[in-house]
């Protein structure tokens, strides 16, 4: 293989991506022709087929994927910059993607995207809401350029570990997990509550990976849960306990996004159990001015909180 040159790692990067010659082309800004005789001279670079036709359509060869894996680098790198002209600009222009998950979306991210637009008017700022994998795959795929994500303690398939392989992670804070049970339990009376008190009763679980997460704490606890009923729906997680249907556990963030329903309590674990947040970005991402900002507008918002236990102790009988 001998010239391929950063054009021709882009072009099949958005081949991939877009499935067609005239979905890349326009991508790109080329026309078809031009982009067509870019592949061509790809080929006789890398002295073998990098595309191949399907019925009407095309498709990239092994050779080809392999390639445009390392188109997502190039167009890393070339962002960063364009970035760094922008910074000497004055960050007056730039694009931050980011992706967070749901019990963000209402209590860290507006604060983001509202000081990211008064400081900084020019960067455009995108989000879409997504569970963690989704988001450690995004940022692989270059679909974005930030990833809020969490994680728990002795998750087997936390995607920070292999998923994020050659990624850069960083911890930014925990969300310590809190006790949901109905205002008028016996348990209500106490400040922290041990799981194992709760070992007779049904339970209320969420999203796959906080189901797990639940399965472990109760078997630290000594019991496995008896669950009821499984939803990724705070406001519904607390009306169903408050309805007497079951107990749950859910992180503070999730109950700030929710905020306390008339009817529970909300209390802290006898064990203090956490989440760990954390913040995914491409390698050398933060090397883009715009993602470096919001990385650590992310970083800082998220501290600023404190601890996002306090507070939380509260009864709603209203």
């Amino acid at each position: 293989m001998t010239d391929l040159d950063a054009a021709s790692l882009l072009v099949l990067r958005a081949i991939a991506d877009h499935g067609t010659i005239t979905s890349a082309a326009a991508a790109l800004g080329f026309s078809q022709p031009a982009l067509s005789q870019q592949v061509r001279r790809a080929e006789a670079r890398a002295g073998m087929a990098l595309v191949e036709r399907t019925g009407r359509g095309i498709r990239l060869t092994a050779a080809g994927r392999l390639l445009a894996r390392h188109g997502a680098a190039v167009a890393t790198a070339l962002e960063a910059a364009t970035g760094e002209l922008a910074a000497l600009r004055g960050l007056r222009s730039g694009r931050v993607r980011l992706m967070a998950f749901p019990s963000a979306s209402p209590t860290i991210v507006p604060a983001f995207m509202a000081e990211m637009a008064a400081r900084h008017p020019g960067v455009q700022v995108s989000f879409v809401e997504a569970e963690p994998p989704e988001a450690v795959a995004a940022v692989r795929e270059d679909r974005a350029d930030v990833a809020l994500t969490f994680s728990y303690p002795g998750d087997r398939s936390d995607p920070h570990r292999e998923s994020a392989r050659g990624l850069e992670v960083t911890t930014i804070g925990s969300d310590p997990m809190h006790v949901v049970i109905p205002a008028h339990h016996p348990l209500a009376r106490n400040d922290a509550v041990d799981l194992a008190d709760l070992a007779d009763e049904r339970w209320i679980a969420g999203c796959p990976r906080c189901r797990g997460h639940l399965l472990e704490l109760c078997d630290v606890a000594g019991f496995a849960p008896r669950i009821a009923v499984e939803t990724d729906n705070f406001v519904a997680v607390e009306e169903l306990v408050a309805s007497g249907l079951g107990v749950a556990v859910l992180p503070a963030l999730a109950v700030q996004s929710a905020g306390v329903r008339p009817g529970v309590a909300v209390r802290a674990t006898a064990n203090d159990d956490r989440r760990t947040l954390h913040l995914v970005t491409a390698k050398g991402g933060t090397g883009v001015p715009a993602v470096a900002v919001a990385a650590d507008l992310l970083a800082r918002l998220v501290g600023r909180r404190g601890d996002p236990a306090t507070g939380l102790n509260i009864d709603s009988d209203a």
